[in-house]
């Protein structure tokens, strides 16, 4: 039967135009055998187009082009929205000073209540100090932290609207109870038994230009028990750090723990709070970042339905303004933020680590 096809086929080339030969066998060549070797020179892949023959032993290379790399999500920086996120803050902190100055005209002349932690220490003046050094340390690490991170704009405006909140909470629960003076040695200035404008002014210049601590002599103003500055700040000095700083800086974390800890028993220390002032500003706190967190890593959360219990928040509008364009976790990311030295971005690692 092969031998019948063959003659069949040099009879029909003799008699056709090569170019019909091909085209009449085209599509009836006899099928290889399940079986059969296939030489290398027929074999092809799928979907690749783009072959070159090297010319001196007639072998075929087959040019497969590189998987392109994933493109790496874009943030967008949106300056004037942390602008604005500033602007909350320093309001919402003036709004503190205010509700401070109006509190220690309405301090009642009542001893220390009752607390379990206070009425089993002594108060030492110097542990409050050391409090606030531990304060400056951490907000400093917190800020060279912002500035090398490569999302620093995203990073400080969720900063300052946590920061706002909380003192913007913190400035009604103040000033809606009022609790006499925990410490029977820490100085309060005389009540001046006047809330003129003008006066008012004066205390908020004073304790603005304090920045809020005791330890430059600023902070004479009392009343601000309900819930703990102090507490605020160390608390959430940690959670930045171990959020936004590299997982590797493990010493880091468990520094800004500590420093956390200590900083917040050396306030009790110095009897600077009541023990239900530190615990209510760690709840707030820590609530706060976490929620406010979670609903900014998960974009299904930031839309208001009806088993999205966390849109509910009261400051959930305010989150959605200022997160709407991110809506995914901001990667742990690095650079140098300056234009020189140029050999420093090279070195700092632009990478989750």
């Amino acid at each position: 039967m092969a031998a019948k096809i063959n003659k069949f086929r040099r009879d029909l080339q003799k008699q056709l135009n090569p170019s019909a030969y091909m085209n009449f066998f085209a599509g009836c060549s006899p099928r290889r055998s399940e079986y059969e070797e296939v030489p290398e020179e027929s074999y092809s892949l799928p979907y690749h187009n783009n072959q070159t023959t090297n010319s001196a032993n007639g072998d075929v290379m087959l040019k497969i082009d590189p998987v392109p790399l994933r493109e790496e999500q874009k943030f967008p920086q949106e300056k004037w929205k942390t602008f604005i996120a500033f602007l909350l803050l320093v309001a919402n902190f003036i709004l503190a000073t205010v509700s401070l100055a109006l509190v220690h005209e309405r301090l009642p002349n009542y001893k220390p209540l009752p607390d379990i932690f206070l009425d089993n220490v002594n108060p030492q003046d110097w542990a409050l100090n050391v409090s606030e050094v531990l304060i400056m340390i951490t907000v400093n690490f917190c800020i060279l932290l912002v500035i090398l991170h490569k999302h620093r704009y995203i990073v400080m405006r969720r900063i300052f609207l946590i920061v706002a909140l909380l003192y913007f909470m913190r400035s009604i629960t103040m000033y809606v109870t009022v609790l006499p003076v925990s410490s029977t040695t820490y100085y309060c200035s005389p009540k001046t038994n006047s809330t003129s404008p003008l006066v008012l002014a004066k205390k908020v210049f004073q304790l603005l230009s304090g920045f809020g601590l005791s330890i430059n002599g600023k902070h004479t103003y009392c009343g601000d028990y309900i819930y703990s500055g102090h507490t605020v700040i160390l608390v959430l000095g940690y959670l930045i750090i171990a959020e936004y700083s590299p997982r590797r800086f493990y010493v880091l974390h468990w520094s800004a723990w500590l420093s956390a800890l200590v900083g917040v028993i050396f306030v009790l220390i110095a009897h600077g709070h009541y023990t239900i002032d530190v615990l209510i500003a760690y709840y707030v706190t820590t609530r706060m970042f976490w929620t406010y967190h979670t609903l900014a890593n998960n974009s299904s959360l930031m839309k208001s339905t009806a088993t999205n219990y966390l849109s509910r928040e009261w400051w959930f509008t305010y989150f959605k303004y200022f997160e709407k364009n991110i809506k995914a976790p901001v990667p742990r990311q690095y650079e140098w933020p300056l234009p020189w030295p140029r050999q420093l971005h090279s070195k700092l690692p632009n990478r989750e680590s």
